[in-house]
């Protein structure tokens, strides 16, 4: 049984994202080991400059790459990163427990993105969408997404 990580950084409060992510967490729970690491988000004066984002991403970086399971396959979500289809996703993580990965743990990073450090460090890098979405909001999409790829890997009919 593969296991499945997510880091995210800060924390989801809202009742309603808390519980669709751990509808998906229960959904996974047959199927996967299913862990959430969440990293303290640095905090940062409003309006703040590059030198303080990229200081509070370091900090951050550094709280992530130490929650990162051994031998884990890594993807960073971010922007830049390349579009999969959920086929194609179901895939890579598929080709990562083949290739002798323990583990894929997906990073979502704060309001001002991931360090280079930690995309550095990444198997691959993964958007979402070109469109912008509120990141604990992206937090239950990628929940989501696993779940699907864990349905299609399995033969189920929930992709269907």
């Amino acid at each position: 049984m593969q296991s499945v990580t997510v880091i995210a950084v800060g924390g989801l409060k809202e009742k309603y994202f808390r519980d669709a992510v751990d509808e998906y967490k229960k959904r996974l729970g047959g199927a996967s080991r299913v862990s959430e690491i969440e990293i303290k988000e640095e905090k940062l004066q409003s309006a703040p400059s590059e030198l303080q984002i990229r200081s509070a991403l370091d900090f951050e970086a550094e709280r992530i790459i130490a929650s990162i399971p051994k031998r884990s396959f890594v993807i960073s979500m971010c922007i830049e990163g390349k579009l999969l289809s959920s086929e194609e996703l179901a895939a890579v993580i598929d080709r990562a427990a083949t290739d002798g990965n323990p583990s894929v743990t997906f990073i979502i990073g704060s309001s001002h993105g991931l360090s280079e450090r930690v995309k550095n460090i990444s198997d691959l890098r993964l958007s979402m969408s070109r469109m912008t979405f509120p990141h604990k909001l992206a937090r239950v999409m990628l929940f989501e997404a696993i779940y699907r790829s864990a349905e299609i890997n399995a033969g189920g009919k929930y992709h269907k």
